[in-house]
């Protein structure tokens, strides 16, 4: 089985990647070291598909287990269900000595990482991600967090958890559109690290649910080579990973929470970043084309609706983290499978970008 190390000291951990390990995710947890009573936490889409499953998995290996679940989508990225989650713990005997497995995609990780990383001043969690962007990006590296009316994730904690299983065979039971999403995470992870990887997504089938292991394994290993290096996003690197996602995240904070996927405000964001950086970092056509003709391939948005207006859009973005006292640092790419961290990029760029996004797809 594929696994990747995340080394981080203290708070090390392995990603393990294999078919079929829902099944057998109790004995893989027995194995990390933990102990105590598990809190799934999981939400009202993904309990029903997978939550006997993980809690039978549990039951088996010894644990004595409680399952949370939360209303499936963004909303519930909220300050006030993490306080309910909480007191749902606490009720239900929950202590410094259980620990917490999210069972879900990137908002049950986000909430229940969050929500693990206060409860009782901290306790362990395990990701177990059911979604693409879950098991290549937001599962690994630590980041937790909620959002506020004003912005995504604007409270959160660095709190890494102990495992993160990813069992590739629970992508069947996605939608359609939340597993062509995901997409969106794995052609960034190429963008700005692995060029090869570009041609591998090409020959991947969209509407095929078989998702090689080690094409997930690798967007891992990409991800957490950058963790590694830069944990606390303090030195520059680990926001080469924002790729796409400045704008992105504006776009998505600008529309009713839910109404469009991360994965679909991301493709928008990587179509603006492939626009700057023809703009301002020497990018080829070719490159850039090779990157939309990947988001086209998955059917991933490539055209802002008029409704969404600029000014709405870099309201939105000026509270994102990535501005830092004002100053814009924007990702952007010299070629493919190389990013850098930009502070030439202007607001009038930012608008500009975002109104390049109305024009019709004709980047070919």
């Amino acid at each position: 089985m594929p696994t990747v190390r995340v080394d981080l000291g203290e708070r090390s951990y392995d990603v393990v990647v294999e078919k079929g390990l829902l099944a057998d995710a109790g004995r893989a947890i027995l194995s990390a070291g933990l102990s105590g009573k598990a809190a799934i936490i999981t939400d009202s889409n993904v309990a029903e598909f997978h939550g006997p499953t993980l809690l039978n998995a549990l039951t088996e290996a010894g644990f004595s287990a409680s399952m949370h679940c939360i209303p499936a989508g963004e909303s519930s990225k909220s300050m006030s269900l993490a306080e309910d989650l909480c007191a749902e713990l606490a009720d239900s005997g929950h202590d410094r000595r259980s620990f917490i497995v999210a069972l879900g995609g990137g908002v049950v990780g986000d909430l229940a990482g969050f929500v693990a990383s206060i409860f009782y001043r901290g306790v362990p969690f395990v990701q177990i991600p059911t979604t693409i962007v879950a098991q290549v990006d937001s599962s690994v590296g630590g980041k937790t967090g909620v959002n506020l009316p004003q912005g995504k994730n604007l409270l959160g904690a660095f709190h890494q958890p102990a495992l993160v299983l990813v069992d590739p065979d629970v992508l069947q039971s996605l939608p359609d559109r939340e597993y062509r999403e995901g997409y969106a995470e794995v052609i960034k992870h190429a963008a700005i690290r692995d060029a090869a990887m570009v041609q591998e997504i090409a020959k991947l089938d969209p509407d095929s649910r078989e998702v090689p292991a080690e094409l997930i394994a690798r967007n891992i290993a990409i991800k957490a080579r950058i963790v590694e290096a830069d944990e606390h996003e303090t030195k520059g690197l680990r926001a080469l990973l924002n790729l796409g996602h400045t704008i992105g995240h504006g776009i998505e904070a600008a529309v009713p929470y839910g109404s469009m996927l991360h994965g679909e405000a991301i493709s928008l964001g990587l179509r603006a970043a492939l626009f700057l950086s023809l703009k301002h970092a020497g990018l080829s056509k070719d490159d850039s084309d090779a990157v939309l003709e990947l988001l086209r391939l998955f059917r991933l948005p490539l055209l802002l609706d008029d409704s969404i207006t600029t000014e709405r859009v870099l309201e939105k973005l000026g509270r994102d983290k990535k501005f830092e006292a004002g100053n814009i640092r924007f990702v952007l790419m010299n070629r493919l499978g190389d990013a850098f961290v930009s502070k030439d990029v202007s607001r009038q760029d930012l608008a500009d970008a975002i109104e390049h996004l109305r024009s019709p797809d004709g980047d070919r």
